[in-house]
């Protein structure tokens, strides 16, 4: 098999395991549990089957590309362009997801995610969940959405706008678990911003700070406000 077909097969093997996480990893903890609800722990266990999927897609570039799983070197900055990027970044995807969220419910009426109601009661004064679902979701979904993935569409087909859009629609559809338009239309924005800075910049240390400090606020805000009156937003 050619390096490009290794390549393809990867990034196949990593959308389909994050998708079976995402789809089938309550279920199957259910199973097992042999209870139906959503609790702390078994949210918990969900993000520890996340970084299993971070695991296997390393070893795979290790043992069946023999590359490096990062294929762009990370560039260093001064730590004063590390601070002004992250704080650039969370506003721009701040402000445009907040405009896109806006939009659909002017357009769709559509109602706050009931999975993300549900959610909100596990997080509820849990700061310690709060702090690893993010930094679950900074380190895994970045190293493996723009690290792994971006990077080998570009080789794959030689267009550096393929790696950007097709890594960030992709981010978006994991998200369509979360059962709203706007969980797929945001994160699909976000996915965007972070591939073309990831592009122009090639450093994952930032848009893992970034999508850390996004996450953990949203959800702080969350775990403050009542979600009855959040989802008015």
């Amino acid at each position: 098999m050619s390096l490009n077909g290794k390549y393809s097969l990867g990034i196949l093997l990593t959308f389909v395991l994050l998708a079976l996480v995402m789809l089938y990893v309550f279920p199957f903890i259910n199973e097992i549990i042999g209870t139906t609800n959503i609790t702390a722990e078994k949210f918990f266990y969900s993000r520890i089957a996340i970084w299993l999927v971070l695991i296997i897609t390393f070893l795979y570039s290790f043992f069946i590309e023999k590359q490096s799983f990062l294929l762009w070197k990370d560039k260093k900055y001064p730590i004063t362009f590390y601070f002004t990027a992250v704080i650039c970044l969370y506003f721009i995807c701040l402000i445009g997801g907040s405009f896109l969220n806006v939009l659909v419910k002017i357009l769709t009426h559509e109602k706050f995610s009931e999975k993300m109601t549900q959610l909100s009661s596990i997080f509820k004064n849990n700061y310690l969940l709060i702090i690893f679902t993010c930094l679950t979701a900074g380190v895994v979904e970045e190293l493996l959405m723009r690290g792994y993935v971006q990077a080998r569409i570009e080789r794959i087909y030689n267009n550096q706008y393929f790696g950007i859009f097709i890594s960030a629609i992709l981010f978006g559809i994991l998200h369509s678990t979360y059962g709203t338009i706007g969980q797929v239309l945001v994160p699909f924005f976000i996915g965007v911003v972070f591939a073309l800075f990831y592009k122009l910049y090639s450093n994952i240390k930032i848009l893992i700070i970034c999508h850390f400090m996004y996450d953990f606020v949203s959800l702080i805000v969350m775990n403050l406000i009542d979600i009855k009156h959040l989802s008015a937003f």
